[in-house]
Order: structure tokens, then sequence, then C-alpha cells
């Protein structure tokens, strides 16, 4: 099991209301179908939500066929969030 919790080092999704210079929400959700993954926080609106600082953490992983997924938690030292197949997916998922 991981002790490591992967930050959301950069998120470049214009609308997403957590998306303020960084991700401000506590924590995202890495969601997706197979061989896909895309920020299942992402919310597609002009309010501003989240804490008043960029902070965001993985706080859950549904991708289990990524390679940094141990036990549904991100082992990626860091996750960036942008536009891929999704308006928001995350880039730094890798395939098994």
């Amino acid at each position: 099991m991981t002790e490591h919790i992967a930050e959301v080092s950069a998120c470049s999704v214009g609308t997403c209301g957590f998306n303020h210079n960084g991700c401000t929400a506590f924590g995202i959700t890495i969601g997706g179908s197979q061989d896909h993954a895309s920020c299942a926080t992402f919310i597609d609106t002009n309010a501003m939500g989240g804490l008043p600082k960029v902070l965001a953490h993985v706080g859950a992983c549904q991708r289990s066929e990524c390679v940094h997924n141990n036990n549904l938690m991100c082992e990626a030292h860091d996750v960036k969030v942008g536009p891929g197949r999704e308006a928001a997916d995350c880039l730094t998922y890798e395939h098994s």
C-alpha cells in the first residue's frame, strides 16, 4: 500500500470551477473508462469553487489498469490534468 499522495501539479482546463491558476479542489478523483482516464471532479462552470489556495491531491483513482495505481491510490509523483479525449483528462495516466 502506498503512503504517497500525488499532488495535482498542473491543470490546463480553463472552464473548470476548481481551476484558478491551479487546482483548488481539496482532492480530485480520476475516473474514465477502459484505457482512458479523466478528472471526475471536473465541473464545467464559471462559478468559483474550491479552497482559497492551490492544494489539490489525487484522493482516489478508479483506473486500476494505470501503472501508477496501487490499491486505488495514485503513486505518480504528481499528476497533470488537461484537455484530451474529454475536457479534463489525467495526462499522467499510463496503461499497464
